[in-house]
């Protein structure tokens, strides 16, 4: 199946290699941005992290989105204070948002892939998809807890799944707003 233009590619044009490269570390250092937004809550913050993925996924397409998430957590663990408020290492990684993190790569390539096949240029279509991108990340992020920790589905439910829908879905329309205001601006630009 042939790509849609993905809005990246159609604010920057030929995407070479320095371009590439360039939107893997301004995407991997907008995420680090956004992580550092935090709402204080346990068992983990609520932070602006998901609305910045969604972003990168739904701009870079899903190859891209997913480099970009792994270059981020390669970062994370390298010791780079990344992760929400200033959260670094392994050791970080392998705590109670690990499951998060891993679903970050996931969030990030349903997002793109909606994005390369043109699902995302309507708001309904953006919307459905973020949507769909962000509950992805429950998948891993409440396995984590509920193997490594032992914590059981009511406590998942109540403590690590349900306190943060409501910022996920304002998230998720968030960025669809945003993105399908792009591509209308873009319309208007060439027509």
């Amino acid at each position: 199946m042939t790509s849609t233009l993905t809005l990246s590619a159609a604010l920057l044009g030929q995407q070479t290699l320095l371009k590439r490269v360039l939107m893997v570390l301004g995407g991997s250092l907008a995420i680090a941005l956004a992580a550092q937004v935090s709402v204080p809550m346990l068992p983990v913050p609520m932070t602006l992290q998901t609305l910045a993925i969604l972003m990168v996924g739904l701009t870079f397409g899903a190859r891209m989105g997913a480099a970009t998430l792994l270059v981020y957590l390669g970062q994370g663990a390298m010791g780079l204070p990344v992760f929400a408020n200033g959260g670094a290492g392994l050791p970080y990684m392998m705590g109670p948002t690990g499951g998060f993190l891993l679903g970050f790569v996931a969030m990030a390539w349903i997002a793109g892939f909606a994005s390369d096949r043109g699902w995302t240029r309507s708001v309904v279509g953006a919307v459905a998809t973020a949507l769909i991108a962000s509950a992805v990340i429950y998948l891993p992020g409440l396995a984590w807890p509920a193997i490594a920790l032992g914590k059981s589905v009511p406590e998942l439910v109540s403590g690590w799944m349900l306190p943060f829908l409501a910022g996920d879905a304002v998230k998720s329309v968030l960025a669809a707003l945003i993105v399908t205001g792009a591509w209308a601006a873009i319309g208007r630009r060439k027509g």
